[in-house]
């Protein structure tokens, strides 16, 4: 088996189980505060990835040795904040829904990379751009008299994530994705354990079996994004998280009586169809201008 094949093959792992934490969530959410699903679910985490960088080459001090500590910090506390809304979208818009939106932070992320990166479009991204927005226009698009408000809860998280990897993009300049990892886990169980303990709540002994799936979930997913991305750049990842919508849209209806309308059906696939394309063509400017030098 090529290397490449098993890339893949751990890039596909993760993405399913990914899509089966979210679904978890979801369950727990509904019945116990997402804030404090998100910290127990990130002490998982944290220890995680302590345990693995302390196995690393130089062991916890060297890994977590970095040239933008205040970047770092930035990125863990987004993404913290990022799991509290999705799992609250989960649970307050649906699994379906919220992933159809969630999709077009690629576009997004090609929008903010020209201020904050500095990064040119052209043309053919200003196009796929246009059209995934247009796309997310029509998820949001109201079905009866009055717009769902709760739906902006997953724009604004779209957002956030958005600028966690832009600040991820701008931190991988300096240090090394195992470092990166580290201040993710870290700083982010920090930041929920700061945060958490207002919001504890004890939960059932059957409960605690479903939270227990989320931690084992939420290690191996991460485990297996990492062995992925160690033999396939992101251009190769970026096209296969849109399973999640699948995922999403299967295990929301099956499970939780999720519908599906018309226009977030068709807005999702110019969502998708849009975030491949910028995915792609930013990969191809990306090895023009490598090549060039």
């Amino acid at each position: 088996m090529t290397s490449k094949t098993q890339g893949y093959i751990f890039a596909l792992l993760a993405i399913t189980i990914f899509s089966l934490q979210d679904a978890i969530s979801k369950h727990l959410a509904t019945a116990y505060p997402p804030i404090f699903v998100t910290m127990i679910r990130y002490w998982a985490f944290a220890l995680f990835t302590i345990t693995l960088a302390a196995k690393m080459r130089g062991g916890i001090k060297a890994t977590a040795r970095t040239k933008r500590p205040l970047l770092q910090v930035t990125r863990g506390v987004l993404l913290a904040v990022q799991v509290v809304l999705a799992i609250t979208c989960f649970a307050m818009i649906g699994l379906a829904r919220s992933q159809a939106i969630f999709s077009a932070t690629p576009i997004l992320i090609a929008l903010l990379a020209m201020p904050i990166l500095g990064e040119r479009v052209g043309w053919r991204r200003w196009a796929a751009i246009g059209a995934g927005l247009f796309g997310v226009l029509l998820i949001l698009k109201p079905e009866g008299e009055f717009f769902d408000v709760k739906l902006l809860l997953a724009v604004i998280s779209c957002f956030n994530f958005a600028f966690y990897v832009i600040a991820t993009r701008l931190v991988s300049r300096d240090d090394s994705s195992m470092t990166s990892f580290f201040y993710t886990g870290v700083v982010g169980g920090v930041t929920m354990t700061l945060v958490g303990p207002f919001y504890w709540s004890w939960m059932s002994s059957g409960d605690w079996v479903w939270m227990a799936l989320v931690c084992v979930t939420s290690i191996s997913s991460h485990y297996f994004l990492i062995r992925a991305y160690d033999v396939l750049d992101a251009a190769a990842v970026q096209p296969l998280t849109y399973l999640s919508l699948v995922y999403a849209s299967v295990i929301g209806m099956a499970v939780y009586d999720e519908t599906l309308s018309l226009n977030t059906i068709i807005g999702s696939i110019i969502v998708v169809a849009a975030g491949i394309f910028t995915v792609w063509r930013e990969h191809v400017v990306g090895s023009r201008a490598t090549a060039a030098n």
